[in-house]
């Protein structure tokens, strides 16, 4: 619960089972995500996941999030609420110079408070417009500087608009933070976070690690791990499948911060030993990132030639900085003259057997390879849909193939869902074929 000192104290239940302003797990906050343009499905609120991340790694759980719109008496009916029940909230958006930027005065009302003018924050927004743009600043950029009597502004190093933070003599607290991405974020790092661990006295972290893996199916995955020697992990284990593949989120709470690592770094141990040739990394880590790796310690270099896909794998190894050390070039041959006259696939090869198969495939890994003198040709031919597909050959019949220096590997693939994650899905394969071949050799 949140102290008369605004301390934020892990969770005290009544005599009659209630929680006391806390979660059910340790420290505890809400989450109010404010925008039309949210609850309308214009914008992906990206916020509030960021927000639960960086909140967990310092032991605070968000215990309700909730979305609403740009009405003053909807803002101040979901924010007066989630202080009742927790008396910490953390507000995104809202704080621009625009009619419809409502949450200052709204939360300012909840408080009892009158909105001010701050006169130092006012000069600064003055003299940064004048040198940015040479001219006065819009009277409407005046309400960005305009604070509840009595709050404390929260520094914005990434735009214009304080966050603040308003608190009352029961010690219950509303931040307010820009819905900028860029600014919520930076102002979260910059004074938030350090600001909410000067207050907590409880010690404990939520703490989670990511495993990531591709080409296993969610349920062939979970029968794998429930089928492991040793029991439970003694952690929390999500499944979160994906078109990239299956991430395994192993998450600890409320322990202190050592034995969250210990307790994580046992349960992945005992993961990588069931299933670890499916597991390509951790975290954040993105698998093309872990292909160039692995090819750039071997000295290799790589060659594409990409048909249903359309320049989409080139795309993701290209993406990764530095990879211009390790991909020579590709081809997007997706007429049949390409194939032939670009990457040597023989005329024959494609009228006997289609552009969809395996001899195919295997002659565009080869020319792939040759066309830019690589070390590995990667090929990709396919039926992405909607249409395009037969009996013999149904939309998502794909084949692909990784040649290294001759030696030649294919694999057919049914995929499935539609036109972008076929192609998302066979980019992420192809990668896997060819991470798997290198950790073989």
């Amino acid at each position: 619960m949140t102290s008369s000192r605004g301390e934020l104290r892990p969770e005290v239940r009544s005599a009659e089972g209630r929680s006391n302003n806390k979660g059910s797990h340790g420290t505890a906050v809400e989450v109010v995500t404010i925008g039309d343009e949210l609850l309308l499905g214009f914008t992906i609120d990206t916020n509030a996941a960021h927000l639960a991340r960086n909140l967990a790694s310092i032991g605070v759980h968000i215990e309700q999030r909730t979305t609403v719109g740009d009405t003053a008496e909807e803002i101040a009916r979901v924010v007066r609420e989630a202080l009742d029940r927790t008396g910490a909230v953390i507000t995104t958006g809202g704080l621009g110079p625009t009619s419809d930027d409502l949450t200052k005065p709204s939360i300012a009302a909840i408080f009892g408070r009158k909105m001010t003018i701050d006169e130092e924050h006012l000069a600064w927004m003055e003299e940064r417009w004048r040198k940015r743009f040479n001219r006065p600043l819009p009277t409407t950029n005046r309400n960005q500087a305009m604070v509840p009597e009595g709050a404390t502004k929260l520094t914005n190093n990434h735009g214009s608009a304080p966050g603040i933070w308003l608190e009352d003599d029961r010690g219950r607290w509303v931040a307010m933070l820009p819905g900028v991405p860029r600014e919520m974020r930076g102002m979260l790092a910059d004074t938030l976070l350090p600001r909410l661990q000067s207050r907590i006295n409880a010690g404990t972290v939520v703490r989670s690690l990511t495993l990531r893996t591709v080409g296993v199916a969610e349920s062939a995955l979970a029968d794998q791990i429930e089928s492991m020697e040793g029991g439970p992990l003694g952690v929390n284990l999500a499944y979160l499948p994906s078109i990239a593949g299956v991430d395994l989120r192993l998450t600890v709470r409320d322990v202190l911060d050592d034995e969250a690592n210990r307790q994580l770094e046992s349960a992945s141990t005992r993961l990588r030993s069931r299933v670890g040739e499916s597991i390509y990394g951790e975290g954040d880590e993105d698998l093309a990132a872990v292909v160039l790796e692995l090819c750039r310690k071997r000295g290799l270099t790589i060659g594409v030639a990409e048909s249903c896909t359309g320049g989409l794998l080139g795309a993701r190894l290209t993406a990764i900085p530095g990879s211009s050390d390790v991909v020579h070039g590709g081809i997007i041959a997706y007429a049949n003259d390409v194939k032939t006259n670009q990457l040597g696939v023989d005329d024959s090869l494609i009228a006997q057997h289609g552009a969809v198969s395996e001899e195919v495939v295997r002659a565009m890994a080869a020319g792939a390879r040759k066309a830019v003198q690589a070390d590995i040709g990667l090929a990709i031919t396919g039926v992405a849909g909607p249409g395009g597909g037969t009996d013999e050959k149904p939309v998502g019949t794909v084949w692909i193939a990784v040649d290294v220096k001759g030696d030649t590997q294919p694999r057919l693939l049914r995929m499935w869902g539609d036109r972008d994650e076929i192609r998302q899905r066979v980019a992420q394969w192809t990668m896997e074929l060819l991470r798997q071949r290198l950790l073989s050799s």
